[in-house]
């Protein structure tokens, strides 16, 4: 090991010493040992991958070192190595070693106090992650079932949003009740700046960007009489994605552009320069034909020589106050913008066009190609029809780009948004994010100086992630491993662990038992036997704080901690035994009891096949109901 490598390892060490446990608590120097040797020695130790350098303290550069780490992780026997240097302390140490190398390229290695909610918040309280962290762009809280990881994106969404620390946030649950935040949480919801998704298998890129989805109408000539068409549909977050970077509009403003306005190409009789344009321009209206259906059109007007009917319907009908209409010039651009100010009229004055409706002129008399804003697409002489690809910040940047003023009325949306992917490691990352995996990138992000774009395959439409769009993700480490997460997805993110936190429970007794040293030696038990992702998290316990009585922890080892150790071992009820302090019990203490069977009454003299190894068990109703089945857990 070189001066470098050591001095770094020292930092290392330093750094990781002054890191808090979940419980507040500081890591136990073997644990500290154990990771800070790891970087050192594992490496070496890895197959079918070639490392420049097997001592990572040779690498002081965060993102040299996050390629690194995903090589490490592909090697093949990856998993083995990690198992050896001590309950997967080389997984971890790479994943500490990333956030010390982030820090200490920002100077903030100081910065490693944690947040933790009280004991009066609602069940499944849990530590927050670092003041640091909660600034990333892209985070994923993960941890064992019942450490509070969806409770606590809460508290996440409340602060990024509101551009507060989770330590005032915290103090402001200390303070006020948990219920203060979860009001705002649900009014920053209701407003669409947060929005909440749950991953499964069948989750796909149609549901989360956009996808062709069937239409079906009535009054085919088809056996089931039904019109079926195709249309494509926008996803969950390319719409709050758009959401998030629409402008702002004042809800008093001097154009008259409403909250929502739609975009709308209109042709004033055809395209470039003409008598009707020039009428328009002057007088502020928009007029579009179709005279000889006459001022009134009603359910008989008969469109079927001239047609129109579409477009008669969207200048009369749809349009509204307070829509912005962009005039053709020709087919890639337009000559002027404008915000409708007046209802349908019937201008009996001229001799064509007739029908009318006020409008105030933003800008008018320019020359703007907008055929790579609209996919592309040339515009059509078609009178009037929505531009579904125009968006209003494209507007607004056109109007900024001819008159400065209007950004006064029309600003550019800094407001923070948080879209929340529950359980995002059940999900096929591949198949749901696609090209996104890119775009999601802090560096990647609009108006980033790397900022890029993708065209969709579906619309053909440029689209980008706001640089204002936060992804919050949670994930359940029983369920996943994170060194088995998508490569590409793991490098995006920024992982904040949470923990079972028995400190929470501090002062929970029922009938004497004490629930957090109960808990403490049931998870210390089950990373001997299995691994400490499936450990137990405290907020199965929590309402034992409220209601602190012997039937409700029936209930909860009966239909909650049994069934998840079940899970977890794969139904191997020695292991559950021990445990649960099952092997230290009386018979009639143990929840796990082994089956008392009589194989040759049963089976009678049989020779074919070997039932000496074989012990059936049972689950002891009668357990739940005695203290003593608890207790013996961690007092033998």
């Amino acid at each position: 090991m070189n001066n470098s490598s050591k001095v770094q390892r020292k930092a290392y060490t330093e750094w990781f010493n002054q890191r808090k446990k979940a419980n507040g608590e500081n890591y136990s120097d073997n644990t500290v040992n154990s990771y800070v040797s790891s970087l050192s020695n594992a490496p070496e130790r890895l197959k079918g991958i070639e490392l420049e350098a097997t001592d990572l303290y040779e690498i002081a550069s965060p993102e040299a070192f996050k390629k690194v780490r995903v090589l490490i992780e592909g090697a093949e026997n990856f998993d083995e190595v990690n198992v050896k240097a001590g309950n997967k302390a080389f997984q971890y140490a790479l994943q500490y070693y990333e956030e010390f190398l982030m820090q200490q390229g920002e100077g903030d290695l100081l910065n490693t106090s944690s947040i933790s909610y009280g004991q009066n918040s609602l069940q499944a309280s849990t530590v927050v992650a670092t003041e640091a962290i909660t600034m990333d762009k892209n985070i994923i809280l993960y941890g064992p079932p019942g450490t509070g990881k969806t409770y606590n994106t809460v508290a996440y969404a409340i602060a990024i949003i509101e551009r507060k620390s989770l330590e005032s946030i915290q103090q402001e649950i200390d303070k006020n009740g948990y219920e203060s935040v979860l009001t705002r949480y649900r009014t920053y919801k209701d407003n669409g700046q947060i929005a909440f998704t749950t991953f499964h298998q069948s989750y796909g890129y149609e549901e989360f960007i956009e996808g062709i989805k069937p239409k079906i109408g009535i009054g085919s000539t088809d056996q089931d009489g039904n019109d079926v068409s195709y249309e494509i549909k926008t996803g969950i977050f390319k719409e709050f994605c758009e959401h998030a970077i629409t402008p702002t509009i004042q809800n008093s403003n001097e154009y008259g552009i409403r909250s929502e306005p739609t975009i709308w190409k209109v042709s004033l009789e055809g395209a470039r320069e003409n008598t009707t344009k020039r009428d328009c321009f002057v007088n502020s209206r928009i007029r579009v034909g179709w005279d000889g259906y006459g001022e009134k059109i009603t359910e008989e007007t008969d469109f079927t020589k001239a047609g129109g009917k579409k477009i008669l319907s969207s200048f009369i009908d749809e349009m509204m106050i307070g829509d912005i209409v962009l005039v053709l010039y020709d087919e890639k651009t337009i000559d002027a913008i404008g915000v409708v100010t007046g209802d349908y009229e019937w201008l009996d004055q001229f001799a064509h066009y007739k029908r009318s409706r006020t409008v105030k002129w933003l800008v008018k008399d320019i020359r703007e190609d907008i055929y790579e804003l609209n996919g592309n697409t040339v515009l059509t002489l078609g009178s009037v029809y929505r531009l579904n690809r125009i968006k209003l910040t494209d507007v607004l940047h056109i109007l900024k780009k001819y008159d400065a003023s209007s950004g006064t009325t029309i600003k550019e949306n800094t407001n923070q948004y948080v879209f929340i992917i529950d359980e995002i490691n059940r999900g096929n990352i591949s198949k749901i994010f696609g090209e996104l995996i890119t775009l999601i990138e802090p560096t990647k992000r609009l108006g980033q100086v790397e900022e890029i774009k993708l065209k969709l395959p579906y619309s053909q439409v440029e689209f980008g992630v706001p640089n204002n769009v936060y992804i919050l993700a949670t994930m359940n480490t029983a369920d996943r491993s994170i060194a088995r997460l998508d490569t590409a997805l793991r490098r995006r993110f920024h992982f904040a662990e949470l923990m079972p936190n028995p400190q929470f429970l501090k002062g929970v007794v029922v009938e004497g038992i004490d629930i957090a040293a109960m808990l403490m030696k049931i998870n210390h038990r089950i990373e001997v036997l299995f691994d400490r992702e499936h450990t137990i998290g405290h907020a199965y316990f929590m309402s034992l704080a409220s209601n602190p009585i012997l039937d409700n922890l029936a209930s909860i080892f009966k239909n909650a901690i049994i069934p998840l150790l079940q899970e977890y071992f794969y139904e191997d009820y020695h292991n559950i035994q021990l445990v649960l302090g099952d092997n230290n019990k009386n018979r009639d203490e143990q929840f796990i009891q082994n089956q008392q069977i009589d194989f040759k009454e049963l089976f009678g003299n049989s020779r074919e096949i070997d039932l000496d190894d074989e012990v059936p068990y049972e689950i002891n109703e009668q357990a739940f109901t005695q203290i003593e089945s608890y207790r013996k857990i961690y007092n033998v």
